[in-house]
């Protein structure tokens, strides 16, 4: 591949590129998705062996295909869900090809389109789809030197407890990752601290439906786009060991000491903000506000669904929430291990067009980008609520897919003075149905 062409171009071959592919053959859109490594290779090694889909394997896959080799109650592995993808790739014959990176993509002049360099050559495409995804670059924040004399590492290198060394472990961040490290370690018989920052706190369960089920029936998942800078909610959910309600003060009752937010690091010890009962109490509203909600639907519906009084009993506030730590010396406590649950930032150092805002963050409406002919997929929020989820990223792309068959429609018509419009009303027109389910 020194040199070739394509239509339109989808960078990655993870979840998004591969719903991108889908939609776009559905369209009879050429087009060639490029992937650095393998299909979903996140799935398979950015992530700790023990992780599962947040999601029921009946609600988080694509319309055209269910799992297998999955309960539709439960949840499938990080492995399960590379090779859901893999199969699903295959299925639909996606043109994917693999260990090729994406260098540079830069405007071409004079023409339309754009040039861009990879590790095997140069392709020049007329639309670009970034379909990356926002687990790029780990974040750590600067509060602890490298020489404090702990382990420190990011929850994506995280992989078991028997990584780690000997001695406690503290987990900064308690949303899902962050929850559900802090519990293996636990179980694994290690000391663990766990860092609580503001979160949302939805029961796994309740009533007999999963909470997929409710955000559906509550027209939560279609919830529009949260103000900018609050594109990422933390959500403390998980579906490990069957699905089970986060609950922090059962977390403490089994032995994790929870703390607040992790402020500062000085002399060898943390420090820490004093909000973390607020931030428990929080996430309980939270909680309580949507059995409120699911109990007002079931009335309102007449549906016979068990009722569950003991969905709303919490447990007393452990020691470390009523007499919060403030500061703990990280020798003293045993505490040899930091895993920072913290969270990813983009790169997109290699799209060199201005679709970004001042701090690098993408500027696009549902996908469609500030830059003519560049597309973003594959992002929390990009459209909805859902649009994380493997289901919400296959609707984003059959969104995407029509912008680009519209915008063909603007560049096929080679109209002039007196030339009949009605040429570009086929890409105006609604194409075959690409969004029913299986």
């Amino acid at each position: 591949m020194s040199q070739c062409e394509t239509e339109v171009l989808v960078v990655g071959g993870g979840q998004a590129g591969v719903a991108m592919s889908e939609h776009l053959s559905a369209r009879g859109i050429p087009h060639l998705v490029l992937e650095r490594d393998r299909i979903a290779e996140r799935w398979r090694t950015g992530r700790w062996d023990s992780l599962v889909a947040n999601g029921p394997a009946w609600h988080d896959r694509f319309p055209g295909l269910r799992f297998d080799d999955v309960d539709p109650d439960g949840f499938a592995s990080k492995d399960q869900v590379a090779d859901y993808l893999v199969a699903y790739a295959e299925k639909i014959d996606a043109p994917i090809r693999c260990g090729v990176e994406v260098r540079h993509v830069r405007k071409n002049f004079g023409r339309p389109g754009f040039r861009v360099e990879t590790s095997d050559g140069v392709i020049d495409a007329r639309y670009v789809v970034a379909a990356t995804g926002p687990f790029q670059t780990p974040v750590i924040p600067p509060v602890v030197p490298e020489d404090a004399g702990v382990t420190q590492l990011h929850s994506s290198s995280y992989r078991n407890p028997q990584q780690l060394p000997e001695g406690g472990v503290l987990v900064v961040g308690a949303g899902s990752s962050g929850v559900q490290i802090a519990d293996e370690l636990q179980r694994s018989g290690k000391e663990v601290h766990l860092s609580v920052g503001p979160h949302d706190r939805p029961p796994r369960s309740y009533r007999g439906r999963d909470f997929c089920w409710w955000l559906g029936v509550l027209n939560k998942w279609d919830a529009a786009a949260p103000p900018r800078g609050a594109e990422h909610v933390t959500i403390a959910v998980s579906g490990a060991r069957g699905g089970r309600t986060v609950d922090f003060r059962a977390l403490a009752a089994d032995g994790i000491t929870l703390l607040g937010m992790t402020r500062a690091f000085a002399d060898g010890r943390m420090h820490f903000a004093d909000d973390l009962r607020q931030n428990i109490a929080n996430g309980d509203a939270n909680y309580l506000k949507m059995l409120d909600e699911a109990d007002a639907y079931i009335e309102r519906n007449g549906l016979d669904l068990p009722e569950e009084p003991q969905a709303r009993a919490f447990g007393p506030d452990p020691d470390c929430v009523t007499d919060p730590i403030s500061e703990l010396d990280l020798a003293e406590a045993g505490i040899t291990s930091i895993v920072w649950a913290t969270g990813f930032r983009s790169d997109y150092s290699w799209l060199e067009v201005d679709a970004f805002d001042d701090d690098g963050k993408p500027q696009h409406t549902r996908g469609v980008s500030a830059e003519p002919g560049v597309y973003f997929l594959g992002l929390p929020w990009l459209s909805r609520r859902g649009s994380s989820f493997l289901w919400g990223v296959w609707h984003d792309a059959a969104y995407v897919a029509e912008h680009i068959e519209i915008q063909r429609g603007y560049l096929a018509y080679a109209g002039s003075p007196g030339t009949d419009s009605s040429r570009l009303d086929w890409a105006l027109e609604p194409t075959a149905n690409t969004t029913g389910a299986a």
